[in-house]
């Protein structure tokens, strides 16, 4: 065979090959504008259904066809056929650009004229490649490039990415440049050590330390220097990173100047209030003897003394629950628990005190619901669970069977039986603590029951025991000093177990422990009355979260510290919160705003909230919106005066969260009750 023709049967050969095996569909035509090559990959790039007959059939046939088919596939068509007609006339035109069709896909055309070695056009090739996936991919890229500038830019946090081995700026964000007052250019190639921006140097030492010794994230408090001199406190978040292989440090800066603040703020108020128990304390047991002599003085007294301890001690304890949702180191976490404990200790007294002023004064009226005795130790048991594992004490309860109508009230029963438990578990250091039930006496009418409290703690001497029913007393004075205790516990025992027709009494050795008993006479129920045990109630601020969200709540109190506490626990439970400095401002607001419900404090300058309450209730649409009375005066006597001037329901101060939000969501099921109407 001539090696010439051979040669050119490879080649053609050979062209073939690689036409039919390219991704790229290739479409080759002649300067008559006929097809002298078309491969496969043309239709599936195309999406064009594949000819049925032998593609070399198209061969030196017009490519209008095959036009005409992606006219009618392409986004925009009038375009794609101007610029194909454009080539077609300009045999010199070379060609590279993207078509989008119509399903979605983009593909890539390269069109370039073909020559002899003399120069001579001789045809066209198009090469077309699918490239949606790349499209695809650099459109992710760049979304993801556009978020991360949006969330840099954008965050209130300010953030810089530094050099590790230098600590030199690389990056910040606008809120860096806001929060130290420079400008970018300032600060790009610049470290915070050469600007001065840490305030002490000892901050910045212990950090750069810490990264270096491979520590991968840091959370540390610091003072900052701004530009012009200020100085701020930042909580600093710092993470290792790499970034175009140089080691970086990325750090997130949050400004918690208002939350140090605050926590100043709350250690005065703490120390006033320290102050403040000490010296009422001293007033308290000066004014004790002429106090009990006369009843209506010592209700006097001890009401003034519970408004003044309970507005301070609502500041601390709000204070408190606000620097704690904030987020806390574990270190100010414990602090904070400290504060807390003692402000519940503070207020247990003040509430221990009322308690045993309202017995007194004949003001406690005990109800008569079917019981469960069993329950009522299973209750108290559980409450007190947790604090006898914290000191290594076994509680343990034996029971009679008992009559199953009894009736009586199961939470002051309740009540007299923990302040036994309690006081047991208070001084008992090793060993147990025994709760047990005695049915004395079953007859038709009633049933006599012996409750008992056996503990092997400290005991107390002869000569004391039997004083330690009288108020204020207790075995001696250090156990005040080492304990605990207001001294009352034992008093508010005697007097509720009097009222249920019963008595008290107590037996005890020094160091072999203590039993302390009281009776209680409860009648039988003739009918299937339903037994009614106290329980502990379910948390409310979800039930306001899920049913009850978005409604508006007006917060009226002259003091910015009570505004503030009320709201922040009001939104956290998704209320819509409004404020208002005293009963005119609340008054004027309601002229051209609607309430669902209005927390309504009663002292206040320039109009109270008594004087507030009627006043609104005479307005239109007045008498729909539900008041509660949020108040530091927490006796009865107040109570029924909010609820006389129009308020509908009461809640006292210091305001503890879950209370709050059952009051709250109490009124809201009022007033929509009252709509549904």
């Amino acid at each position: 065979m001539d090696p010439g023709k051979l040669s050119n049967a490879f080649h053609a050969s050979l062209q073939r090959v690689i036409v039919d095996e390219s991704p790229d569909g290739i479409l080759v035509i002649n300067q008559d504008d006929e097809i002298v090559s078309i491969n496969e990959q043309f239709f599936v790039v195309w999406g064009m259904a594949k000819p049925t007959y032998s593609l070399d059939d198209l061969l030196l046939k017009p490519d209008r066809n095959n036009l005409a088919n992606a006219i009618s596939l392409v986004k925009d068509p009038e375009s794609f056929a101007r610029r194909v007609e454009e080539l077609y006339a300009n045999p010199d035109l070379e060609d590279v650009c993207e078509i989008q069709l119509k399903d979605g896909r983009t593909l890539k055309r390269h069109s370039s004229p073909l020559r002899s070695n003399r120069g001579e056009y001789l045809g066209r090739v198009w090469y077309f490649r699918d490239i949606t996936e790349i499209i695809n991919s650099r459109l992710a890229i760049n979304a993801s490039e556009t978020r991360y500038q949006i969330v840099f830019q954008t965050t209130l946090d300010a953030i810089a990415i530094t050099r590790l081995k230098d600590g030199v700026y690389m990056d910040i964000n606008d809120a860096f440049i806001e929060k130290t007052g420079y400008r970018r250019d300032e600060l790009i190639g610049k470290s915070a050590l050469e600007l001065n921006i840490w305030f002490d140097p000892k901050d910045r030492q212990l950090f750069a330390e810490r990264i270096r010794n491979g520590e991968d994230k840091l959370l540390l408090e610091a003072r900052f220097r701004k530009k012009n001199g200020d100085i701020f406190w930042g909580m600093f978040s710092v993470s290792r990173m790499e970034l175009d292989g140089v080691t970086c440090v990325l750090s997130i800066t949050r400004d918690i100047t208002s939350r140090k603040i605050a926590q100043d703020e709350l250690i005065g108020h703490h120390k006033q209030l320290e102050k403040l128990v000490e010296k009422r304390t001293a007033e308290l047991v000066k004014a004790k003897e002429s106090a009990e002599s006369a009843s209506v003085a010592k209700s006097a007294f001890l009401a003034n003394m519970s408004h003044e301890i309970r507005t301070p001690l609502n500041a601390i304890n709000g204070m408190a629950h606000l620097i704690r949702r904030g987020g806390l180191t574990p270190r100010q976490a414990e602090q904070i628990d400290k504060l807390e404990a003692a402000g519940a200790h503070l207020l247990n007294i003040i509430n221990t005190v009322l308690e045993l002023s309202k017995i007194e004064a004949g003001k406690v009226t005990l109800t008569q619901s079917k019981i469960q005795v069993d329950s009522i130790l299973a209750n108290v048991t559980s409450m007190l669970q947790g604090r006898a594992q914290h000191q290594h004490l076994r509680l343990i309860t034996e029971a009679d069977a008992t009559p199953r109508n009894l009736l009586g009230d199961a939470t002051a029963l309740q009540q007299a039986v923990l302040n036994y438990a309690a006081n047991a578990i208070k001084f008992t250091e090793s060993g147990q603590v025994t709760l047990r039930v005695r049915l004395l006496e079953d007859n038709a009418e009633d049933a006599l029951l012996r409750f008992e409290v056996e503990d092997t703690g400290i005991g107390i001497d002869g000569s004391v025991l039997s004083k330690l029913f009288s108020a204020f007393e207790q075995a001696d004075n250090t156990i005040t000093r080492k304990y605990g205790g207001s001294g009352l516990g034992l008093a508010i025992t005697k007097r509720l177990a009097e009222l249920m027709g019963g008595s008290v009494g107590a037996s005890s050795e020094v160091g072999k422990g203590s039993l302390f008993w009281l009776t209680v006479r409860l009648k039988k129920a003739l009918d299937a009355t339903s037994v009614v045990t106290p329980r502990p109630l379910e948390s409310p601020e979800q039930i306001l979260l899920k049913r009850f969200p978005g409604h508006r709540l007006l917060v009226v109190d002259d003091e910015p510290i009570n505004r503030e506490i009320a709201a922040s626990m009001l939104e956290d439970a998704g209320q819509i919160v409004s404020l208002a400095d005293d009963g005119c401002q609340a008054v004027e607001l309601l002229k051209n705003q609607r309430f669902d419900v209005i927390l309504m404090d009663m002292q206040m300058p320039n109009m109270d909230g008594l004087q507030a309450t009627r006043l609104i209730r005479t307005m239109q649409g007045g008498r729909q919106v539900a008041i509660i009375a949020m108040t530091a005066n927490a006796f009865e006597e107040d109570r029924m005066r909010c609820l006389e001037a129009g308020m509908n329901d009461f809640v006292a101060k210091p305001i503890e969260p879950q209370n709050l939000f059952a009051t709250v969501l109490r009124s809201l099921e009022l007033v929509a009750a009252t709509t549904r109407q």
